[in-house]
């Protein structure tokens, strides 16, 4: 299929996202388990841009209660990390443009000149830099830098990035990275301004896949190994003046970068300042009251369940809410690679057992939420999710019971791992599990460091919970991630966290990457999604919004829908500077 019409889809796609069905951060609902549809009282400021055009200057500070789990743009792939990065630190090939709802899915050049060349039937893809484009120190940002970067995504100690590269690239197979001194062939740069991508297939969507951190440019001379993580060599408007790890990082501007050469970023505010380690409810409460230099503030991570009733009927407060829908898909990802969970049956009692309805209320409620029936979030489904095994929002136990007495399994004990913040929607999944004999031992773990743990084959649990987002509007960047099990690393393993190793599905996912009718497509992905659900690999839990507060001297911010409505750093600002000062 041609670029335009590609593009044209993916476009189609988020616009139903940004029209209000729902990802990963999604819900309008009727009742605690309805579908989409209702108005959603927290979703007033989805597609919206608070605070007006924010003015040049100025320092904003950025209040989590983590830290990044990677910058290193070879290792950078979970929100919102990834849409910092590449939105303050380093530049892509290409980008998406900074706006709010549909718009905002519309794919526009970065470093490159344009949205590159495909020859070749597809095979082939051709990108050429801009003149002036610079690093920090003022040296040229070169193809070769970009290069490098792509093949460091292969380093096996540069684990948790995006597997495009390794699924795209042709010759890639036993490839190490370039640390060793060998290149890949896959990859050519004729000049210092052409770079050619030689594919192992056609990909109509590679201008899209070019917007990942992979495709930002690391200079070979200031390669750190796993250290470069905590020292990023900046292409974009900002580089790193200090970072204590876990405590606090601060941007300043990067005098090199030329606004000229970039469409995107309008980098207000002279410093971001990142502070580390807080409590979310403690942030909730702080940029409720912006007092002081906390009115020149936003949060990081998700706004707390608890903190609704402080915001939703306040409408002063709730004015500065932003609720995005995230356009992913929440899910108990059952260990599929030993006992219990390499039972089908066990893992379609776990289907029943689920309570979704109190993980929702956990959750925050339907006003932020909705129940999950299927992998696919509503986006890439035409905004509405197939329900293949009809099991009740709250679940059914005696069914469950059943199901596992058949298996021989009449009570279970077994391991959960979450991120320390969803410790309420563990309890709740614990608490619903239990009415059906399964006993679940809870593992909170630092966010930071919550997917470095998972990631590890030695150490996953027998249930993970998290989300999956596409990293584009295409079923390619949803289910071969999550279910192919040709993915599966024991170090560094991203989105097949249930290892879940299908055969006929793995065959099924070949077959639809050769499709060249992005329609077809679209149609095979949804199809395959209700075959992975008979399996029963992982339980969709979630549709989620991501509900963010900023202060109230905040201007120019708004959820972006690609980046699964995180804050677009490219943009956010502050009204009054002055009143910054002295901040971080």
């Amino acid at each position: 299929m041609n670029k335009r019409t590609q593009l044209a889809l993916a476009t189609a796609l988020v616009a139903a996202l940004g029209l209000g069905v729902t990802g990963c951060s999604g819900g309008t609902t009727k009742g605690a388990g309805g579908g989409a549809g209702a108005a959603n009282p927290a979703a007033a400021n989805d597609g919206k841009i608070l605070g007006g055009t924010p003015v040049k200057g100025g320092t904003l500070t950025v209040l989590s209660n983590q830290d990044f789990s990677h910058l290193d743009p070879a290792r950078n792939w979970t929100m919102p990390a990834m849409d910092f990065g590449t939105r303050l630190l380093y530049r892509t090939l290409v980008t998406f443009k900074a706006e709010p709802g549909a718009a905002g899915s519309e794919l526009v050049p970065d470093l490159a000149t344009d949205l590159g060349t495909p020859s070749n039937e597809g095979r082939t893809w051709t990108f050429t830099l801009k003149e002036g484009v610079k690093y920090e120190d003022g040296t040229p940002i070169k193809a070769q830098d970009i290069k490098y970067n792509v093949e460091r995504s292969f380093a096996p100690d540069l684990t948790g990035g995006p597997d495009y590269a390794a699924q795209y690239l042709a010759g890639t197979e036993g490839y190490k990275g370039p640390l060793q001194g060998k290149h890949l062939d896959s990859v050519k740069t004729p000049d210092d301004r052409t770079i050619v991508f030689e594919l192992k297939r056609p990909v109509a969507e590679f201008s899209a896949t070019a917007t990942l951190p992979t495709f930002a440019p690391v200079p070979q001379s200031q390669e750190k190994g796993t250290q470069y993580d905590a020292r990023p060599f900046s292409s974009g408007p900002y580089k790193i003046e200090t970072y204590d790890r876990d405590k606090k990082l601060v941007l300043v501007r990067n005098e090199h970068w030329d606004p000229k050469t970039d469409t995107v970023r309008k980098a207000y505010p002279d410093r971001f300042v990142v502070v580390m380690g807080l409590k979310g409810v403690q942030i909730d409460d702080r940029i409720i009251a912006s007092e002081g230099a906390d009115a020149s503030s936003v949060e990081y991570s998700n706004m707390r369940p608890e903190s609704a009733p402080k915001v939703l009927p306040k409408p002063d407060v709730k004015a500065r809410l932003l609720a995005e829908s995230q356009g992913c898909t929440t899910m108990l990802h059952l260990n599929n690679s030993r006992a219990p969970f390499d039972d089908p049956k066990v893992r379609e009692a776990m289907h029943y057992a689920l309570d979704k309805e109190a993980v929702i209320t956990a959750a925050g409620g339907p006003a932020l939420n909705e129940v999950a029936t299927a992998y696919l979030p509503p986006a890439l489904t035409g905004g509405k999710q197939a329900d293949t095994l009809k099991t009740a929002p709250a679940g059914d136990p005696a069914k469950a019971k059943e199901l596992l007495k058949a298996a021989g399994k009449e009570s279970l004990k077994v391991s959960l791992a979450v991120s320390t913040g969803d410790k309420g929607r563990a309890e709740a999944i614990q608490h619903g599990l239990a009415r059906a004999g399964v006993e679940v031992v809870i593992d909170t773990i630092d966010p930071g460091a919550y997917y470095d743990s998972i990631g590890d084959l030695s150490t996953t649990p027998d249930m993970t919970f998290t989300g999956w987002c596409p990293d584009y509007p295409s079923g390619s960047t949803w289910i071969p991630f999550v279910f192919d099990g040709r993915t599966i690393k024991e170090k560094g393993n991203q989105g097949n966290y249930s290892q879940f190793r299908d055969e006929a599905v793995q065959k099924r996912i070949d077959e639809i990457n050769a499709m060249s009718d992005a329609k077809q497509a679209s149609q095979a992905w949804i199809d395959l999604d209700a075959e992975i659900m008979k399996k029963a690999p992982s339980i969709p839990v979630l549709l989620e919004r991501k509900p963010l507060l900023v202060g109230t001297n905040i201007a120019g911010a708004f959820g972006h829908p690609v980046w699964t409505g995180a804050i677009d750093y490219a943009t956010v600002g502050l009204k009054d500077p002055a009143k910054s000062q002295g901040q971080g």
